[in-house]
């Protein structure tokens, strides 16, 4: 006789839970795979910020796997947008493995998106071939790839000279972020006003965003960060070209001194990365964008993908 398993919406109650699990399958499958279960720390209460930031930016969405008795086995946390359904966190518990739960959790949201007649995204590990393997025997289809780099950046900053295009950025504000929008429908096809309203309103979380915008001209980059301490990571991202795209990252860090975080730049943007490895970034991962809809190869600038929330 087989489990019942519910799906069900997320609750603030399940938010510890949902932690609990987070960790516990981050560091039982980089542990066993690459023993690097050490990066994802101890305890899982920074993860309580991942359910926090997701249930207020898009509350209902996240679809939970729970056995008879109430147990969260399954996480899958998505987000409907004007242009697509971009897929967040999947994970299950290491006991529920081979139960076929993040397909069926995964499903519902595939379903989601086809009433909805729009495509859904996502940006997978490229190092966790289960994962890989389930989205494209879901119909997803691969798409750019992104180096996952490490950097510490100095308490006095980085040492390395200024880059070019410091003048144009500034701090982004509440009435750019039709501008915002409008730049990244443009150059990605993508629209996502939602998101930069609540990085702006800075209510869950602790972000920053900062805009490229050469004076007298259209905005032709823009970069948030999160500035949280238990999750410090640049992105979402995107520039017109390369050297707007280092400008910002530098800034970027600049705001950051003193703390390690990764951050995501297109293995294809050669300048970018190797600038950032003159920086002292290192590789330790490989991610890639996938969509149901292959991304298209009309997609101009340089984009930085992030993990919370997941900027597909």
């Amino acid at each position: 006789m087989s489990e019942t398993i519910d799906f069900t919406p997320l609750s603030a109650a399940d938010h510890q839970a949902v932690a609990r699990l987070l960790h516990h399958s981050l560091v039982d499958w980089y542990e066993s795979r690459l023993r690097q279960g050490h990066r994802f720390g101890d305890s899982p209460e920074p993860f309580t910020l991942f359910p926090a930031v997701y249930e207020a930016l898009d509350p209902g969405e996240c679809v939970t796997a729970r056995s008879a008795d109430g147990s969260i086995l399954g996480v899958c946390f998505s987000h409907e947008r004007p242009t697509h359904v971009a897929v967040g966190i999947v994970a299950t518990s290491p006991q529920a493995a081979g139960r076929g739960l993040a397909r069926r959790m995964m499903a519902r949201v595939l379903e989601k998106a086809k009433a909805l007649g729009k495509p859904a995204r996502l940006v997978s590990s490229l190092l966790n071939l289960d994962s890989f393997s389930l989205y494209t025997r879901l119909g997803f289809v691969p798409g750019p790839i992104y180096q996952d780099l490490l950097i510490s950046v100095p308490e006095n900053g980085l040492s390395a000279a200024a880059p070019a295009g410091l003048e144009a950025l500034r701090e982004a504000q509440a009435q750019d972020i039709a501008a915002i929008a409008d730049f990244e429908q443009t150059h990605q096809g993508i629209r996502r006003d939602k998101d930069f309203a609540f990085f702006l309103r800075n209510e869950v979380g602790s972000w920053r965003m900062l805009l490229s915008q050469p004076q007298g001209q259209p905005i032709n980059g823009f970069l948030a960060m999160s500035t949280h301490p238990s999750f410090t990571m640049i992105g979402p991202g995107l520039a017109a070209d390369e050297a707007t795209a280092i400008a910002l990252l530098w800034q970027a860090l600049d705001n950051l001194r003193g703390r390690s975080l990764v951050f995501l730049a297109p293995c294809k943007a050669s300048r970018l990365v190797q600038t950032a490895y003159a920086w002292g970034a290192r590789n330790v991962e490989l991610h890639v964008a996938q969509a149901t809809a292959p991304i298209g190869i009309d997609s101009k600038g340089i984009v930085f993908p992030t993990f919370m929330p997941e900027s597909a």
